[in-house]
Parts: structure tokens; C-alpha cells; sequence
């Protein structure tokens, strides 16, 4: 049994809990998983029983409880020695951008929910939304012109920077984004990723559905 746990919600909707559940795959490190169901009456209350903020992912490391993604992210990197761009410059890059999806992009997270099992969808199109894809085309190309020659990730290798991303590869294809020709290539590698696809098998066997971020019109 591994001494590393990660508390996640659901598999279909829960962005946040994708991004150390992916690095972790990625870095090899064993853990147990446990899934609580979000938007349930009693959703709060079992994530407090594992960490303070009442949300989800929670990471507990033996005595260690760590409750915000990038800071597990940062963590893991830091217990495996592996994770971020050996060369200082492409690390400081590799933090920027992983910092600004933490922060930032909100037309996106509100007007395009993750939804793991959905295809075909599709949303009006905002001015605030429409900056938010440009920026984040704009990033991803930029990172793979001047960091990722060695490999097909955002800086050659699979980093933290990669696993913040994964979920909006996900809104990109269930809600069919128009992105230059280097972004797409990027977002095809984020997509076919297999720990990416070892999540997208266990999101479309949920049972739960959650009715605000089930948006937009499926096209046949």
C-alpha cells in the first residue's frame, strides 16, 4: 500500500483533481485514490474530514496534508527531482505559465466547464472567452517554439506545466476550439497522452451528473 493518498472528485467534472492525478502518473509515483462525489449534500463534509479547505484535491503524504494543486504539483516535483525543465531559464517559464493557469483564464472555467464525457458541444462565443483561447494558443505556442525541441511537450519533456494544461485540452475538445496549427499538434499530444486516456475511460463510467456544467448543444 502507498503512503501517498489523493482525495479527488469526480473524474468527469473535477479539473482541479486531474492535474495531480496526471503528474503523478507521469512521475511513477504509487498512491491511493479516493473519489468523494462532488454537489452532493454531504460533499463538504467528507473533504474536511481530509484537509481545511473543504475542496478538492486534497494530497496526504504520510503526516503531510497538502491542499492546493499547484502546491502538490511543486511538491511532487520536488520529492522526485523530477517534473520541471532542468534548465533554469525554461523553469522559470515552466512556473509562469503553470502560475498563470492557476490563477487566471476565468471566462474559460465559467463559460466552458470541464466535462470529461462530452464531445460536440458548443457555447456562444464571448469577447472575454475568445481572449482566453488566444492567450492560451498564443502561450502553448510560444513554449513549444523555444523550450520543446527535445520531446513533444510544452518544454520538451513532460512537466508540471503539462498537467496544468490537461484539463483545458479537455474543454478545447468538448467544446471545439479554433487554435493556430502548433497549438493543435500540442493539444492532439495532451489528448492522446495515456494517462489522460486511462482518466477519460474512468470519467465515462461515473454515474453522477452535475447540471451546471452540463452546457452547450450537443451536435450531431
Amino acid at each position: 500500500m502507498s503512503d501517498i493518498t489523493l482525495v479527488i472528485g469526480n473524474k468527469n467534472y473535477s479539473s482541479w483533481s486531474l492535474r495531480p492525478w496526471v503528474l503523478l502518473r507521469h512521475l511513477q509515483l504509487p498512491f491511493e485514490e479516493l473519489l468523494i462525489p462532488l454537489s452532493l449534500p454531504d460533499t463538504h463534509a467528507r473533504i474536511a474530514q481530509h484537509g481545511p479547505s473543504g475542496r478538492v484535491p486534497v494530497l496526504k503524504h504520510g503526516e503531510l496534508t497538502l491542499w492546493e494543486s499547484i502546491a502538490i504539483g511543486e511538491y511532487l516535483c520536488e520529492l522526485t527531482g523530477n517534473g520541471w525543465p532542468r534548465e533554469r531559464a525554461a523553469r522559470a517559464h515552466a512556473r509562469v505559465v503553470s502560475a498563470e493557469m492557476h490563477a487566471g483564464f476565468g471566462a474559460l472555467r465559467a463559460q466552458w466547464p470541464m466535462n470529461a464525457r462530452a464531445t460536440g458541444r458548443r457555447t456562444p462565443m464571448t469577447a472575454e472567452l475568445r481572449a482566453d483561447i488566444e492567450r492560451i494558443d498564443a502561450l502553448w505556442s510560444d513554449c513549444r517554439t523555444r523550450f520543446g525541441a527535445n520531446g513533444s511537450w510544452l518544454f520538451g519533456d513532460y512537466s508540471l506545466a503539462d498537467a496544468m494544461y490537461a484539463p483545458v485540452a479537455l474543454r478545447f475538445r468538448s467544446y471545439g476550439a479554433t487554435l493556430s496549427a502548433p497549438a493543435m499538434a500540442y493539444l492532439e499530444t495532451l489528448l492522446q497522452d495515456p494517462p489522460l486516456q486511462q482518466w477519460l475511460a474512468a470519467a465515462a463510467l461515473e454515474p453522477w451528473s452535475i447540471a451546471y456544467s452540463e452546457v452547450g448543444v450537443a451536435v450531431s
